[in-house]
C-alpha cells in the first residue's frame, strides 16, 4: 500500500495497454492520449519499477522479464478494479445465490416470514434465508455490523438510526378454544376479568401487559394464570384447556380450533415494522427482498 500511494493508478492503465500493443503510437491512440504523454507515462513507470519494462526492438518494443511478470497480475487487477467501480448490475433473483439473515420473534415468523416464504423460494430458488431470534437490544448493533439484513419489530420499540417501513397495524382479540363455554358470545367486563388468562412475557415470567394497563385505567384487574415467553405456545395451551388470551388477530386468523371474540375493552394495538441499516439501503438485492416481503404481507 505504501508503494501504491506513490503511484498514479492511471499509469497502470497505460502500462497494460503498452504491454498489449508493444508500440507507443498505437498505445497513445487506444488511450486517446498524445504520443509524448504516453512516453512521459512510460518514463514514470520505469522509475517506479526500477526497470526499463519495454525495450526497442526490430518490430516495435519488446517487454523485459519484469514486464512479463507484471502482465497477467496487472490485467487481473485492472479487471477487478473495473468491476468494483462499475454501476451495480440489476438484481436477478432467479440467478442469485444470496444468504439473507433476518431477526424475528415467533410472532414475526408466523405473520411475516411465513407468508413471504413460498414466494421467496419460487422467485429466488438458489438463495437461502436464516431466521435469528429477536433480541431487541441487539438489533441496531447487529444490523450495523452486517450480522443481520432485516429485523421485524414493533414501531414503538424500534431503535433509532435505522431505516424502517410499516408492514401492518395489529389489534388484540380475545381467544379461546372452539366450544369454550364462556366465549359463546362476547363476555361482559365482569366475566372477562374472572376468566383464567395466558400472557406472553418475552422477557420471561411477567404477569402484566397492555391488557392489564388498560384494565387498571378503569380500576379493574384480571386473573392471569399462565405466563409464557412465546406466542405459539399460547395457541397450543388454549386448544387444550379453558384458558383464554388476548392475542394479535393475525396470529389466530383462520384457525378453526380457536374461537375469536371481541373483548369488552379497547386494548391499544401496535404497528409492525421492517428495519434495516444504511449499509444495505441501496443494494439492489436487499431492495428486492424488502419489496417482496412488503407485497407478501
Amino acid at each position: 500500500m505504501s508503494n501504491l500511494g506513490r503511484l498514479d493508478l492511471n499509469l497502470l492503465v497505460t502500462l497494460d495497454v503498452l504491454l498489449s500493443e508493444h508500440n507507443v503510437t498505437r498505445a497513445a491512440e487506444r488511450l486517446n492520449l498524445s504520443q509524448p504523454a504516453v512516453s512521459v507515462h512510460l518514463a514514470k513507470l520505469r522509475e517506479f519499477f526500477g526497470d526499463p519494462l519495454l525495450l526497442p526492438g526490430p518490430r516495435g518494443m519488446r517487454p523485459t522479464a519484469r514486464a512479463d511478470e507484471l502482465r497477467e497480475p496487472l490485467r487481473q487487477a485492472l479487471e477487478a478494479l473495473g468491476h468494483a467501480v462499475s454501476p451495480a448490475r440489476p438484481f436477478d433473483p432467479a440467478e442469485a445465490r444470496h444468504t439473507w439473515r433476518v431477526m424475528a420473534s415467533d410472532y414475526g415468523e408466523s405473520t411475516i416470514v411465513l407468508p413471504a416464504l413460498a414466494g421467496l423460494r419460487k422467485a429466488a430458488p438458489h438463495s437461502r434465508l436464516a431466521v435469528l431470534e429477536l433480541v431487541p437490544s441487539r438489533i441496531a448493533r447487529q444490523a450495523e455490523q452486517g450480522e443481520i439484513d432485516l429485523a421485524f419489530h414493533i414501531l414503538e420499540d424500534a431503535p433509532p438510526g435505522l431505516h424502517g417501513r410499516t408492514l401492518f397495524a395489529e389489534r388484540y382479540v380475545l381467544v379461546g378454544r372452539t366450544g369454550h363455554p364462556e366465549l359463546e358470545r362476547p363476555p361482559s367486563m365482569e366475566r372477562f376479568c374472572r376468566l383464567d388468562h395466558v400472557i406472553v412475557s418475552p422477557n420471561g415470567g411477567g404477569f402484566r401487559g397492555v391488557t392489564d394497563e388498560a384494565l387498571a385505567a378503569v380500576g379493574l384487574s384480571r386473573r392471569v394464570a399462565l405466563s409464557v415467553p412465546h406466542f405459539l405456545f399460547v395457541v397450543s395451551a388454549l386448544m387444550g384447556s379453558d384458558l383464554v388470551a388476548m392475542l394479535p388477530e393475525r396470529l389466530v386468523r383462520g384457525n378453526a380450533a380457536l374461537q375469536v371474540v371481541e373483548p369488552p375493552l379497547q386494548v391499544p394495538g401496535y404497528e409492525m415494522v421492517m428495519l434495516w441499516h444504511e449499509r444495505v439501503h441501496r443494494d439492489p438485492a436487499h431492495r428486492w427482498l424488502r419489496e417482496h416481503i412488503t407485497r407478501a404481507v
